[in-house]
């Protein structure tokens, strides 16, 4: 066996003429900067002499200066490198590599392409040593192998600017198809004031946010909500941090089925109830709706099962239940749980925006709504975090009402916050006995009090 079989003596992906073929085209013709510039950095170059010059290139163009042969010599002697990559020969030599700029654009994706190469395969030997590295806990070094391959950054520079008479055409197209109505807004939610107030609903790269106390039913909300998308035909994931697939599927079944939840989850079943839930199984089967029920969830494994599920089952509308018991990145440490909930609201609506799917995020409210007359949640109550106001497209806030005549659980769903929608507010009843939402003209026979504020009047 001869040595070049040896592991460590493999070369990295790189190529030279690629690399040199652009820095000779810079150096012969400014103006290719254009069409490299949003593309390369100076670290994806695999030959350090090649890093400075397209750095002194990069320096000087963005000054407004001519860069070529003798002003990037000059720059480099400045910086107390021009020997480090050869002198004015092999600038000369480079400037001589290739006849014109015309290719430039090809040649710098290779060198990126092979830059990427390079980060998996220098990811791939990190990951390798948290294998090898017994003391690390297995899920601990999935996840920390998983944050080491999405930190690698994929510039496609595909993307230019564009007139606005150039989209103007397909503006009228779009607009056009709306009012005859062979398009939709967005996704129906299937309450009708809630679509109103979102601008027609769900549309791809937004992120809504649901935020209640404890136990005002978001999570199941959210549930009927992904299922009504589904039964649209919008296949949808719902990720769920708080409970198991079983109940899942317990609110699930006497949500289509309209049977009782208690009957469900304990198996004791009249006989008027067994034909609905074969009816709710024989919907299901139908329905793209996915579940994934997993505690403590991070925004690498995140990234991963929903770019999984959009390139395998076309997914459109993602359910995160819930912000605040997603698991801190490893990066940030477990000391300051509001720079965590940052970069997840961040992450989560980054993803949306590349995945153009809807995220439907459950969030958490703070306990200062209890102490409050109104007992009226505003944007200020969302939980830990600032940024999930500031990074959500539309934020619902959820309260008791009180109950109807009926014993109807009714509830305030304020529509505080709605990017390219207005704010407004729907009034829902929620029959918790077989978790369905809907909307109503109901009012409460008496508004809803907090138990701790009850106890304090009784006093």
């Amino acid at each position: 066996m001869g040595d070049m079989s040896i592991p460590q003596l493999a070369v990295p992906p790189h190529s030279v003429e690629s690399e040199s073929s652009v820095l000779g085209g810079l150096l012969l013709d400014n103006g290719a900067w254009d069409r490299v510039g949003d593309l390369l950095v100076d670290s994806d170059f695999y030959r350090y002499e090649h890093r400075l010059v397209f750095g002194a290139c990069a320096k000087l163009i963005n000054e407004s200066k001519p860069a070529d042969v003798v002003t990037v010599h000059a720059e480099l002697e400045a910086q107390g490198k021009a020997d480090e990559v050869g002198g004015l020969d092999y600038l000369n030599s480079l400037a001589q590599y290739v006849p014109s700029s015309w290719n430039i654009r090809r040649y710098a994706e290779i060198v990126r392409e092979r830059s990427v190469l390079r980060q998996i395969v220098t990811a791939s030997d990190q990951a390798r040593q948290l294998a090898f590295g017994l003391d690390t806990p297995a899920a601990q070094a999935i996840e920390q192998a998983m944050a080491l391959f999405s930190r690698i950054e994929v510039r496609h520079g595909t993307r230019e600017p564009k007139r606005v008479d150039a989209l103007a055409t397909a503006f009228i197209d779009r607009l056009q198809d709306l009012a005859d109505g062979r398009v939709a807004p967005g996704i129906s939610t299937g309450i009708p004031t809630i679509d109103d107030c979102l601008g027609g609903g769900f549309k791809p790269g937004r992120q809504i946010v649901i935020a209640a106390r404890p136990s005002v039913g978001k999570s199941s909300l959210a549930l009927q909500l992904a299922a009504t998308v589904a039964t649209n035909g919008a296949p949808a994931l719902v990720l769920s941090q708080e409970m198991s697939d079983a109940e899942l599927m317990d609110r699930l079944v006497a949500y289509l089925g309209r049977v009782d939840l208690g009957a469900v989850t304990t198996g004791r079943l009249d006989n008027y109830q067994w034909p609905r839930v074969t009816e709710a199984i024989e919907r299901m089967r139908s329905l793209p709706l996915h579940i994934h029920a997993e505690s403590a969830l991070s925004l690498a494994a995140i990234r991963s099962l929903v770019r999984r599920a959009v390139r395998q089952h076309g997914v459109r509308v993602i359910v995160l239940d819930y912000l605040q018991l997603c698991a801190a990145s490893n990066e940030r440490g477990a000391s300051n749980r509001h720079h965590q909930i940052e970069e997840l609201s961040r992450g989560l609506k980054a993803l949306a925006m590349e995945q153009g799917v809807t995220m439907i995020v459950l969030s958490q409210l703070n306990r200062q709504v209890e102490q409050r007359a109104t007992n009226r949640p505003v944007l200020a109550d969302l939980k830990e975090s600032g940024s999930i106001e500031e990074d959500a497209d539309g934020v619902i806030l959820l309260s008791r009402d009180g109950a109807s005549a009926s014993g109807t659980t009714l509830i305030h769903a304020e529509i505080a916050k709605s990017r390219g929608g207005r704010t407004g507010f729907s009034h829902l009843a929620f029959e918790g006995a077989v978790q369905h939402w809907s909307e109503t003209t109901e009012r409460p026979e008496a508004p809803y009090t907090p138990a701790r504020r009850r106890h304090t009047e009784d006093i």
